[in-house]
């Protein structure tokens, strides 16, 4: 570093105190790199470090006006600093996707071309399914204005990650980008191409411009093939390989955002749109996702949503929907399931079209006549049967939540209709009396529209007793956070619901039920002054009154940890129950607590103590991940331990 710390001296860019002050931050940071189990965080913040000095010698460099002369060691050393502390670490690290991103862009914002080149390079080869380094590789070449490579780039990543959206739709990206460059230097060059088949040439001579029709003019491959190009050929065979490759609909909605935020000509952009939602129509005629993709291809986010075009577009798109949920209800082909997972896509995607629109700043009306629609679905499709009641379920909870938030725009010229109502009769629906949804919307517009308390809880009592399947949990904790006021009211319900939530232990959902509830009563329990004795007090009333899970006892742990406690017992109780259900992640846990305050030896005989093979193994292991060698040699001493390889290598 001599020669380099002199040079910043000499050129009056640091003091001499400044330099030792840098000495004593780089020594601080070395010390931490040769740790026996080195951490990602000493070299990111080492590396932050030089990234800091290197900003600040720019910034005087530039406030003191040095002369223009020769590089000198100075001006590329603390850049060469940060390349070599990223090489160190990923030599450690060659796993880490983010480290690897960290030190492309770091090499990308000084300027190092070739480095990227190789980084990127180096990366793929050791991570070939990990389609960022591609996109990134690709990016860098194109920044540098060889498309050629890019394209190579973005291949190979496609051949080896063809499942990736993201892959696909910066390959359409890319090429959009290249027909969109020659577009501009043929402008540059006089070179004009009429899409419809006419090539027009202009040169320039002595200051006159000369305009030479070629219609009657054999047209040549070259011309044809300019003509193609403009025309989107080359994106479109991109498309259309994408749309064989992941006939998803996730691909087409990418590439419709693409296709409608890039900065194309007009006729280019509606020709490629034309052909996206042409291969839709025909790669996925009935899904969800993609019926509402093409019923909204017209409604742009630039739309102005006060603008008459705007209203036909939503009426329109509105009704298209509409259109596929009535088709899915009436479509009859396919397995009991399919036909159900048809009717519950098409019902979510409408339901969501219609929330979406109506939590928009649109004017009333357009409001009133998408929920006026939503509703008359929802009696179409109710007057069915319970079946069709089930899956409409995201229909009708979501009509309710529409109504409950314009309940304060109802008037007596535009009156909404009872929402209580209409939400207790959707909630008692043969086939939608399980949805948790509806359910949960219905005790909403309960709370919201400030129903008697009673009746609030008389109708979650309803809820917790009909509701089943997804979401279920929801349902269960609802009046836990909305009906409560202070820690202890909340404590005694979770206390009540735990208790009654025994009586559905052989439901599928118990176990996720019971861990939730028993999550917040733990979290409203515990306090981060809690001593020894109530700690171990609400260990005993867990174990002996509810039905704990090895998530539960992690989750208590946590808290301990969490809050610097000194509950020594409190955490050896947890512990002692916590790895009777999860000895390895108990042990190194509660290892790791005793170690940070300072109790090495207490550290090491609970790691020493596994007795299982198995668990024996795998605890050492993650005991040396977790610490350091350093942090162990520290603690052994704070503890009086004379043998302090004893503690650094855990006998096994």
């Amino acid at each position: 570093m001599l020669t380099e710390l002199k040079d910043l001296v000499e050129k009056g860019l640091f003091t001499e105190s400044e330099i030792k002050q840098i000495m004593r931050k780089r020594t601080t940071f070395e010390t931490a790199l040769v740790r026996r189990v080195a951490k990602k965080g000493d070299f990111l913040r080492y590396a932050s470090y030089e990234m800091g000095l290197e900003a600040l010698r720019r910034k005087r460099a530039e406030r003191i006006n040095l002369p223009a002369g020769a590089p000198s060691v100075s001006d590329y050393a603390l850049v060469r600093r940060q390349f070599h502390i990223f090489e160190r670490a990923l030599k450690k690290f060659k796993s880490d996707i983010g480290l690897w991103i960290q030190y492309i862009q770091v090499a990308k914002k000084e300027g190092a071309r070739s480095l990227v080149g190789r980084i990127t390079a180096r990366a793929m080869k050791l991570h070939p399914n990990v389609p960022a380094f591609y996109i990134l590789a690709a990016s860098h070449e194109l920044e540098h204005l060889s498309p050629s490579a890019a394209r190579i780039l973005l291949q190979r990543g496609i051949r080896l990650n063809g499942d990736s959206v993201e892959m696909w739709k910066e390959y359409v990206k890319m090429e959009l980008g290249f027909v969109e460059g020659l577009r501009r230097r043929w402008e540059v060059l006089g070179i004009k191409v009429d899409l419809k088949g006419k090539a027009k040439e202009k040169q320039a001579e002595e200051g006159d411009v000369e305009t030479m029709e070629v219609d009657d003019i054999e047209e040549d491959s070259g011309e044809a093939a300019r003509r193609e190009i403009m025309n989107g050929a080359i994106v479109k065979t991109v498309i259309a390989n994408a749309a064989k490759a992941l006939p998803k609909a996730e691909l087409f909605i990418a590439l419709h955002d693409l296709l409608i935020g890039y900065p194309s000509p007009q006729t280019l952009k509606t020709s490629l749109l034309d052909y996206l939602h042409g291969l839709l129509q025909e790669t996925l005629p009935g899904d969800p996702r993609a019926v509402k993709l093409k019923a909204t291809r017209f409604i742009t986010p630039d739309s102005d949503i006060h603008a008459a075009e705007f209203v036909d577009a939503l009426r329109s798109a509105n009704e298209k929907i509409v259109a596929g949920v009535k088709d899915a209800w009436a479509n009859n082909s396919g397995s009991e399931g399919e036909r159900e997972k048809r009717k519950d896509g098409m019902a979510e995607v409408y339901a969501q079209f219609v929330k979406e629109w109506c939590e928009k700043d649109l004017d009333l009306n357009l409001k009133m006549y998408l929920i006026t629609s939503l509703q008359n679905l929802i009696r179409k499709c109710t007057s069915k049967s319970s079946r069709s009641h089930k899956a409409a379920a995201a229909l009708l909870s979501t009509h309710v939540t529409l109504l409950t938030h314009l309940s304060a725009l109802s008037t007596p010229s535009s009156p909404l209709p009872d929402i209580l109502a209409t939400a207790q009769k959707y909630s008692f629906l043969p086939g939608a009396r399980t949805s948790s949804k509806v359910w949960i919307a219905r005790l909403d517009a309960e709370k919201t529209l400030k129903s008697d308390v009673l009746r609030v809880k008389k109708t979650w009592k309803e809820a917790r007793d009909a509701a089943r399947g997804d979401d279920v949990v929801d349902v269960w904790v609802w009046g836990a956070e909305s009906l409560t006021s202070s820690p202890a009211e909340q404590r005694s319900l979770l206390n009540d619901l735990l208790n009654e939530s025994i009586r559905i232990q052989d439901s599928p959902a118990f176990t996720e039920v019971h861990e939730t509830l028993l999550d917040r009563y733990i979290e409203v329990s515990y306090s981060s002054s809690s001593d020894d004795k109530a700690l171990l007090a609400l260990v005993r009333q867990i174990k002996h009154a509810y039905m704990p899970t090895a998530h539960t006892w992690s989750h208590l742990f946590d808290l301990v940890a969490a809050s610097e406690s000194e509950a020594v017992k409190g955490a050896a109780e947890i512990y002692y129950h916590w790895t009777q259900l999860d000895p390895t992640e108990s042990t190194v846990a509660y290892a790791g607590w005793l170690l940070r305050r300072d109790r090495a030896k207490e550290a090491l005989d609970v790691v020493q103590s596994v007795r299982d093979e198995g668990v024996k193994e795998v605890v050492a292991r993650r005991w040396r991940e977790l610490l350091g060698a350093n942090d162990l040699a520290k603690a052994a001493v704070a503890e009086g331990e004379e043998n302090v390889a004893m503690v650094i290598e855990v006998e096994v």
